[in-house]
């Protein structure tokens, strides 16, 4: 999974690959309890081929809770093949099944292809933007 996180990185212009922290976040997330899931695709015989995460959050918005989701890989000589849209859609269920009243994501502006993707699925572009602060 850190390998399919590290092909996302290098694509996400705001992130840079980093394993260790990576790896650290994983676990951050395997051990949040039922706030969270990683979900992986894989073949028979246990080969990766890509993976989400979601976490629970609250909204005051929406006034309940809320998926976000991240850290959707796939690997790229298996994409088109609809692990991308199964991966999306487990974790959507994931959320549904938690009572969540709207699902989220962030893509990068600069990738196209994500962006389009996303709207096949249903996902909307919103007036918000992200800002990101690193508190020393």
């Amino acid at each position: 999974m850190v390998d399919l996180l590290t092909m996302l990185f290098t694509l996400e212009s705001d992130f840079c690959p980093d394993p260790p922290s990576q790896e650290k976040g994983l676990a951050l997330l395997l051990s949040s309890g039922d706030r969270s899931r990683v979900f992986v695709a894989r073949t028979p015989s246990g080969q990766v081929l890509g993976m989400i995460t979601v976490q629970l959050l609250v909204s005051t918005a929406k006034g309940g809770i809320v998926g976000q989701i991240e850290d959707v890989a796939v690997l790229p000589d298996v994409q088109g093949r609809g692990i991308g849209r199964a991966l999306i859609e487990t974790a959507l269920d994931f959320c549904r099944q938690r009572g969540a009243l709207r699902c989220q994501l962030q893509v990068d502006l600069s990738n196209a292809p994500a962006q389009r993707f996303y709207r096949r699925l249903g996902f909307q572009t919103t007036q918000l933007g992200v800002l990101h602060l690193f508190p020393s």
